[in-house]
């Protein structure tokens, strides 16, 4: 049988900004851990989904994130 997400379900929306842009998935459970990740190159998007396998996601590089919360942009490390 399929599962399926409720609607309710939190999406990210990541934009790159710039080239190499890291996304990186984190686990749920008594030890965080890396569990997917994806190179952004400029332009590209990428919706991500917060699950019972993903309590967070980080981004390194130049992006935009959008979320139901608003908008945000990360940076590259100076």
């Amino acid at each position: 049988m399929e599962k399926r997400h409720s609607q309710s379900s939190d999406f990210v929306v990541i934009k790159a900004i710039d080239d190499g842009v890291n996304v990186i998935g984190l686990t749920r459970g008594t030890d965080t851990k890396f569990h997917h990740s994806e190179k952004l190159d400029k332009g590209e998007v990428l919706i991500a989904q917060f699950t019972e396998h993903t309590s967070a996601i980080k981004i390194r590089g130049n992006a935009k994130i959008m979320t139901h919360f608003g908008e945000i942009e990360s940076e590259m490390k100076k």
